[in-house]
């Protein structure tokens, strides 16, 4: 694994926003349908905000600077799909200001991949 993102990710999660702090504390410690989530992880040459292994979810966080980057997220996206993954964005304002609706659209992605 590259040093260097690795070193960036354990930035990151020193450094989280509000949203991602908020999301933080409602899935950490199994507390999401006893599913484990990391934040910050770097997978291949990117970092995800937040992953369930077992799951294979990754939860991103969006905030404006996004809206100037949509073909880089695009692309991202792809990638980690191609991993394997499944990919869901919230935008931070979303997670601020609608946080229940935001875990029940998390659960119900949880829910429906593990009866698949």
């Amino acid at each position: 694994m590259d040093t260097k993102l690795k070193n960036y990710a354990r930035k990151l999660r020193k450094n989280s926003t509000d949203a991602e702090y908020k999301l933080w504390q409602s899935i950490r410690a199994r507390q999401l349908l006893n599913y484990k989530f990391r934040r910050q992880s770097v997978i291949g040459k990117y970092i995800v905000d937040f992953i369930c292994l077992s799951a294979k979810l990754i939860i991103e966080l969006d905030g404006g600077q996004h809206a100037e980057q949509v073909d880089y997220d695009l692309k991202r996206t792809q990638y980690l799909e191609s991993q394997g993954y499944h990919v869901i964005r919230f935008w931070n304002n979303e997670v601020l200001q609608q946080h229940d609706e935001v875990l029940e659209k998390i659960r119900l992605i949880l829910v429906v991949d593990k009866s698949a």
